[in-house]
């Protein structure tokens, strides 16, 4: 009854699902391992921003670096903003519109500087009109922020690139843009949150980070794929079930698949068994 499992087409039906259950499989694994990965991350940010605030030195130093452990940590800094090496960083969007950030180093008593990113303004009415930024306080500040590591080209997936207007940057590359000044810059940055004293005018600041779901939508996926295995075993059973039936139906009712025919009112009368007269001739 189950030789048809042995025809061409079905066995390139039992290649197929052969292929595709280890295929949903790893598909499953990986959306579970980008769950994990999320709900971590979520995690250490959520954690980090709800820490007490430190002195920025105790999590960085000059031309040091930002660990990842420590994204997002509020951290403190003292000192006098230097207006003259403000910078504008291009292509920033906020609330779905497009400016620049404004980043201003901040040089401590010690003499080290940190690169302070004071908030977002709105871009010029033109591509080279510059937009009005106000002015950062004149006097010593203590500012209170999150502390950002360095960006780059891989961690961004901004391309940097060459020839832009003065004053402007694509990056927040501590490295790049410390190498024009005249002291050490503190690794990493700070997204000011706080400042005392307050600004008379400042830009708009920088919402905080969107911790999200956790990687919900990855343990959904997963499970989702998952889920598709037993479809694909259930659907390939129900086929090989209802093909069986099918044949033992056409079997016992002498249907061509049997290969005899039915007894019965319709099966043709034996020539042995024709009327008389018509052996006669008559």
């Amino acid at each position: 009854m189950y030789r048809f499992l042995l025809t061409p087409r079905w066995l390139a039906l039992h290649v197929v699902v052969l292929l595709v259950i280890p295929a949903f499989v790893l598909l499953g694994q990986w959306q579970f391992g980008r769950f994990t990965e999320r709900s971590t991350s979520s995690d250490q940010i959520t954690r980090n921003l709800a820490a007490t605030p430190v002195a920025v030195e105790e999590l960085t130093s000059p031309g040091g670096t930002v660990s990842v452990q420590d994204k997002y940590r509020p951290v403190t800094v003292r000192g006098r903003y230097d207006a003259d090496a403000q910078l504008l960083v291009r292509r920033r969007v906020q609330n779905k519109v497009v400016g620049f950030y404004v980043l201003t180093p901040l040089i401590s008593p010690k003499g080290t500087g940190v690169l302070v990113n004071r908030g977002w303004v709105k871009a010029g009415a033109t591509a080279d009109a510059l937009p009005e930024v106000p002015a950062p306080s004149s006097g010593e500040v203590t500012v209170t922020g999150r502390l950002r590591p360095t960006e780059t080209e891989e961690t961004s997936g901004i391309r940097d690139r060459a020839g832009l207007p003065t004053g402007q940057v694509l990056l927040i590359n501590t490295e790049a843009i410390g190498g024009r000044l005249p002291y050490r810059l503190l690794g990493g940055y700070v997204e000011l949150t706080e400042q005392s004293p307050a600004a008379a005018a400042a830009p708009d600041p920088v919402p905080a980070p969107d911790v999200g779901g956790g990687g919900g939508l990855n343990l959904a996926y997963g499970v989702q794929w998952w889920l598709f295995i037993g479809v694909a075993i259930g659907g390939w059973v129900l086929l090989i079930r209802r093909e069986a039936a099918d044949l033992r139906a056409a079997a016992a009712t002498g249907g061509p698949e049997s290969g005899e025919l039915p007894d019965g009112p319709g099966r043709p009368a034996p020539a042995e068994q024709t009327a008389p007269a018509e052996r006669a001739g008559t």
